[in-house]
């Protein structure tokens, strides 16, 4: 099991509707969430700065292929033009990353 965390900015002005939105997150959305061995997603918010940090499990043998094929799925790609707007990018993240990955430097079961 790989443990991943990343971080990416939220427009203040969307917090509101992003909270509404992820009370009620498609089921085919979860579907997809789980048919990329992906466990324990969790998103936090933190303000006043204005982030979001996601953490999550997974749980495969290919990250890279599974992240592919998510990002193939057509209701994915519905969802993410509902949320991209509302998120912010850090201007620090590698090419290529919409949320910036975190390096993590602590665990304890």
């Amino acid at each position: 099991m790989q443990r991943i965390g990343s971080v990416i900015g939220i427009d203040p002005a969307h917090i509101a509707e992003y909270k509404r939105i992820h009370a009620a997150v498609w089921p085919d959305v979860l579907r997809q969430i789980a048919a990329s061995n992906i466990r324990n997603y969790t998103i936090f918010l933190r303000e006043p700065e204005n982030l979001l940090f996601a953490y999550f499990e997974y749980h495969g043998t290919d990250l890279a292929a599974d992240m592919a094929d998510m990002a193939a799925d057509p209701v994915t790609q519905d969802w993410w033009k509902v949320c991209m707007p509302m998120q912010r990018p850090l201007e620090s993240r590698v090419a290529g990353e919409w949320w910036a990955t975190m390096e993590p430097v602590f665990h304890e079961d």
